[in-house]
């Protein structure tokens, strides 16, 4: 009988190298970073196309108007905050300062990083494992990509990902405090209250037959009320300073802008057409109507029906709601719901059923090939693909979003049980995780008559831990074999 061949078990080299600590994976995080940087200041000073994104240039433009004391809106297209203005103030003072506000959003991704794989680590997820989730975050080359290039989505993502670490950490005011803080910045993590509020329920369930009054003030609980009191006071706060200084500006371009807005560059999505009409047209056409469907799942439909069974990846599917059905899509918005996929994955059918997982990544990733190379022809040829081409690329782009958007809605309630229900899978993750590193372990100091009995050891105690599992799922469901 052939011994058995327990290299399977093993990682691939690289993978088992950068997960060796977190101290590697991390390195690994930032010499991405560090390097596309570097690679961006050639680019920028040696080719026709530059690495640095437009944005940048108004960011920046901008923190010059404040550094001289003026309003960040005389610079033309700043849409903002002042508040980011006046961070990138540092880029004002020449030199390789210009690119501060580069490391900053890049710096902002390695953090945003670091609370993922802590809150995966909190699950009950094996260090391995949680560090292996977390490279879809950091070590993602389209994450790394767009804050080096200077959009600032990464800053975003870190206050988003730091609002719901503070909730799972039960610091329910700081939760509150950074989501303020985060419509503040760009207005659609307002999407995200409701799926806090509601996650946020009373442990005691109410009588039957209680008064109205009794409903209320049992739905509106402690943590509720903090949450609540929290957000709305640093969001209001922070506007009526930034009012009291700017005035209209700062009303009309931060936030009534968003309203109406016509961008049709670079725009993914199926609005495009109808966008480039009404710029060129001053008007607005069926394109105003699509905060409808967008808020409604995003704000209303999923977000009550999935944020009591896992509030994680309800918020990452209320992002891929809020982009998918925006009339304005562009790659940085992406970033808005990618920093949610690590927390997603450990029981998604992603991982379960890798072929779909592939496929579904490869039909996202061919979607956006088509759309850029319609818009390449159009934007640097000059040729006309408005009709058919553009189009009907954002009709296939729209459309495998939405495929994928269905996939993890139904995914979630499941998973639940598993995260939630069944506490005894989050025991079962991390014993598989340093089972299989204990075989690594053994086939190298041991001999395989001893690796084969531990082996069959280890088969016995998750047999063991499966027939637990079944039986839990069987109380919870009676009837259920």
């Amino acid at each position: 009988m052939d011994a058995p061949d327990f290299s399977l078990l093993k990682p691939p080299p690289i993978t088992k190298k950068l997960l060796t600590s977190r101290a590697s994976l991390f390195s690994a995080a930032i010499s991405l970073r560090f390097v596309l940087l570097i690679y961006g200041l050639y680019q920028d000073a040696h080719s026709a196309l530059k690495y640095t994104d437009i944005d940048y240039y108004v960011f920046t433009d901008a923190a010059r108007y404040v550094a001289y004391g003026r309003s960040p809106y005389f610079r033309d297209t700043y849409r903002y905050t002042p508040l980011l203005a006046w961070t990138l103030i540092p880029t004002t003072w020449g030199g390789w300062w210009f690119s501060f506000g580069k490391a900053l959003f890049a710096s902002a991704d390695i953090v945003a990083g670091w609370m993922i794989l802590e809150l995966l680590r909190r699950r009950g997820i094996a260090e391995t494992s949680a560090m292996k989730y977390s490279c879809a975050w950091l070590l993602n080359p389209m994450v790394a990509n767009i804050s080096t290039r200077g959009s600032s989505e990464g800053l975003l993502c870190m206050l988003v990902m730091g609002m719901l670490w503070a909730k799972e950490y039960g610091r329910i005011a700081l939760a509150g405090t950074l989501l303020g803080l985060s419509v503040h910045f760009k207005i659609y993590p307002f999407i995200y209250g409701a799926s806090i509020i509601w996650s946020l329920e009373t442990k005691a369930p109410t009588r039957p037959g209680a008064g109205i009054i009794e409903r209320i003030s049992n739905f509106l609980n402690e943590d509720r009320l903090i949450f609540l009191l929290t957000s709305l006071g640093t969001f209001s706060a922070l506007n009526l300073a930034m009012y009291s200084m700017y005035q209209l500006p700062f009303i009309e371009h931060t936030y009534l802008y968003h309203l109406i807005r016509t961008d049709h560059r670079h725009n993914f999505s199926p609005y495009n057409i109808l966008l480039y009409q009404s710029s060129a047209n001053n008007s607005h056409g069926i394109e105003s109507l699509a905060f409808f469907p967008q808020l409604f799942l995003s704000v209303i439909a999923i977000p009550f029906a999935l944020a009591k069974k896992d509030l994680a990846s309800t918020l990452l599917a209320q992002t891929i709601a809020f982009v998918t059905f925006n009339k304005v899509c562009t790659s940085q918005y992406f970033l808005w719901y990618l920093v949610f996929l690590p927390l997603y994955l450990p029981t998604s059918y992603m991982v379960k059923q890798p072929s779909k997982g592939i496929a579904a990544l490869l039909a996202w990733i061919a979607g956006q090939a088509v759309w850029l190379q319609q818009g390449y022809q159009l934007e640097f040829l000059g040729q006309s693909t408005f009709v058919p081409g553009l189009w009907l690329s954002s009709l296939v782009f729209f459309g495998v979003n939405v495929v994928i958007l269905g996939s993890i809605i139904l995914d979630i309630a499941p998973a639940s049980k598993r995260t939630n229900g069944a506490s005894t899978l989050k025991t079962e993750t991390a014993e598989k995780d340093e089972d299989e590193e204990g075989v690594e372990e053994i086939s190298r100091e041991k001999p395989i008559e001893q690796v084969v009995k531990e082996q069959m050891r280890l088969n016995r105690a998750q047999e063991q831990n499966l027939k637990a599992y079944m039986s839990d799922i069987s109380d919870l469901m009676p009837g259920v074999e």
